[in-house]
């Protein structure tokens, strides 16, 4: 494992929080925006939750903009035209703007999963663990939810295993905002976003 520096004991953080707060002012409006395009479209609750495996692996809430309609069926039957615009855009993760001030995420980092999702990774892929979960990803700059699991997962460990520089985290937020504005990505063939990892390999490494 890569020496944890400067940047990453102090630096990553304050980049995270002076980030946020320069963007607020365009944050806020966007966010308000999307929770009158939730409230018309979805009705409420606005925000969905749910548990995801954090750093080391510890559980937290994370939070979005709900997309998909209430009752029964997949997520793909539930998911609307308002969602759909929503999470191409990524204005569902707003939300997560306060789950980087509380320090549970980072802007940078592998995207958080499910704690359903531990038994499943490889040794190698436990290393995504290491580090903070973030709002982008290596992985996601790469083709957001088009990247297969095995390269997404490799990306993410790639990512941890690396000394933590400045320079890759900027890089990698400047293209994942690409992908969003190229509508790259926004979900793998045949799903709402991505397949579960169980399904992908059959429920087992």
């Amino acid at each position: 494992m890569a020496d944890r520096g400067f940047y990453a004991r102090f630096g990553k953080r304050a980049l995270d929080v002076a980030l946020l707060l320069l963007a607020l002012p365009l944050l806020l409006p966007l966010a308000a925006l999307t929770a009158a395009v939730v409230a018309l479209c979805l009705g409420r609750p606005l925000l969905f939750a749910q548990e995801r495996a954090g750093l080391h692996g510890r559980p937290f809430r994370l939070f979005k903009f709900r997309t998909l309609r209430e009752g029964p069926g997949s997520d793909a039957e539930r998911l609307t035209t308002a969602g759909r615009v929503l999470r191409a855009l990524a204005l569902d993760e707003i939300p997560q703007a306060w789950n980087i001030l509380k320090g549970e995420m980072s802007l940078v980092g592998p995207r958080p999963l499910p704690p359903a999702y531990l038994p499943l990774y490889s040794p190698r892929e436990w290393l995504r663990l290491s580090v903070r979960p973030g709002l982008a990803g290596l992985a996601q700059s790469k083709g957001r939810n088009a990247v297969p699991w095995a390269e997404r997962l490799e990306w993410d460990a790639r990512y941890a295993e690396a000394p933590p520089r400045l320079a890759t985290d900027l890089g990698i937020l400047l293209a994942c905002v690409l992908c969003v504005l190229r509508g790259q990505g926004v979900a793998a063939a045949g799903h709402a976003t991505m397949p579960a990892l169980s399904a992908e390999r059959g429920g087992g490494r």
